[in-house]
Order: structure tokens, then C-alpha cells, then sequence
């Protein structure tokens, strides 16, 4: 399952733009700051960046970048989610959180990038830019480039979110994640043996709908209790996130 870990970013990026079309594995040692302190964020409270975590219980280099993501949870600029994917769930541990939606989701990603394969661990930033989720230094600087100083205002009012008037056509989510600290004991496989800490692990993403640019309103489901509520405006399928909100 290891693959050798890319020595920078771009070396990462172009193991990512492989051209098999199979998942990656990415290995967690060494990936700590690449020989750096890391890079201060610039994230914008009004248009708060989202961070999208793809990793497995059952992969081996997932634990030190969930660590990482874990840190953002409580930040106002910044939307972490942790989605689970299935593609690792033959090694001996089924995530207990995994959905084939999520997998979806980041093969929707890298068929936009033109990649031939996902990876484990990545992040990425506000639909744009895909990082090694274990270096830490490396998502903050992600996080200063990507981050949207513009965009449609998401306005809420009871259950109803209104999307402002802006340029684009974009689809809207709602997603739903447990905020909670949920310590995982896996059993078997890779991990075996280890408690996995996960935050903000997505348990639910629905489409509302489609922004056309002009301001629109759409009914947000109440939320099953316990998850919080977060809505992002994404232009085209695999595309960047032009704005996203908690609610």
C-alpha cells in the first residue's frame, strides 16, 4: 500500500497526476513541516476557507494528517471536513465512517485536475489545490493562496439560505459533520491496534440545488441531531468553492 513520499508539493502533485487509474497510498514519515516552521494562514472569517480531508482508518500514513486537520477544527477562517473513503477498506479494517459518496466526491476532484488516481492522505483546499495532508506548513500556505477575499454572501434565516447575486453557475451543498472528538479503536489491519482521534467527520453531503448567479434562496433539512451544518458553493462538479458558510 506505501508509496514513496514526495520530497516536495510538486512531487506530490505529479504523483497524484499518475496515470493509472488506481488509489495511492502516501507515507506519513518525514511529512511532518518538510524542513520548515510552518506558513501563517490568511484565512477570511467572512469567506472561510474549506479544507477537505480524504483518508482511511485502514491507511497506515492517514493518523499524522488527520492530527493535522483535527488542529483547524475550531478556526473561524477555515471549514475542515473529514471525509472517509472505501478504497483502503480491503486491508484488513472497513473505515467505520466510509461512504462510496466520498470516494466519489475526490475522484470528481481528480478527473477535473485530469489526475488517473486519488490518494490518501490529501487535502484539498477550497476545491483547488491539492496537498499532502500531513505537512502541516504546506496546507497553511495552501490555505493563504486559496482563500476567496470575494464571492456570493450565503445569508441565513431559520431554514433558509439565501445565496447572493455574483458571477457563476455553481452547485450548492449542505453538509453534515460531527464536531465531536471521536476516538476510533481500529482492530485490524494497517492501523491495527492504534485509537485514530477523527473531528468533523462528514456524515451526510446533499446537493440543494444550482446557483445561477443571480441571489437564490434554498430550504435547508434540519439536521440530524448532533451534526452541524455547513453549505458550500461549488462551481461545476470537481470545481473550486467559490463561497461556503457554517450554519
Amino acid at each position: 500500500m506505501r508509496a514513496i513520499l514526495a520530497l516536495s508539493t510538486a512531487l506530490f502533485l505529479a504523483a497524484c497526476s499518475g496515470a493509472t487509474a488506481t488509489p495511492t497510498a502516501f507515507s506519513g514519515e518525514g511529512a511532518g513541516e518538510g524542513g520548515s516552521a510552518p506558513a501563517v494562514a490568511t484565512g477570511d472569517v467572512a469567506h472561510p476557507t474549506v479544507i477537505e480531508l480524504y483518508q482511511s482508518q485502514g491507511c497506515s500514513s492517514c493518523p499524522p494528517a488527520i492530527n493535522v486537520v483535527n488542529k483547524y477544527a475550531d478556526r473561524a477562517d477555515v471549514i475542515p471536513l473529514t471525509f472517509s473513503v472505501t478504497y483502503w477498506d480491503n486491508l484488513g479494517w472497513k473505515d467505520t465512517f466510509a461512504s462510496p459518496a466520498f470516494t466519489a466526491r475526490q475522484w470528481d476532484y481528480a478527473n477535473a485536475a485530469g489526475r488517473g488516481n486519488v490518494a490518501t492522505p490529501q487535502v484539498i483546499v477550497n476545491g483547488r489545490e491539492p496537498v499532502l495532508g500531513s505537512r502541516e506548513g504546506e496546507l497553511n500556505a495552501a490555505i493563504a493562496r486559496n482563500a476567496n477575499k470575494s464571492g456570493p454572501d450565503i445569508v441565513v434565516a431559520g431554514n433558509q439560505v439565501t445565496v447572493g447575486a455574483g458571477r457563476g453557475n455553481a452547485t450548492v451543498w449542505v453538509v453534515r459533520y460531527d464536531p465531536r472528538t471521536i476516538d476510533v479503536a481500529i482492530n485490524a489491519g494497517e492501523n491495527g491496534g492504534r485509537t485514530i482521534p477523527h473531528r468533523n467527520i462528514v456524515r451526510q453531503l446533499t446537493p440543494l440545488g444550482q446557483w445561477q448567479g443571480r441571489a437564490q434562496s434554498f430550504t435547508v433539512p434540519t439536521a440530524p441531531a448532533g451534526l452541524k451544518t455547513a453549505v458550500l458553493v461549488q462551481d461545476g462538479k470537481g470545481g473550486p468553492i467559490i463561497a461556503a458558510r457554517k450554519i
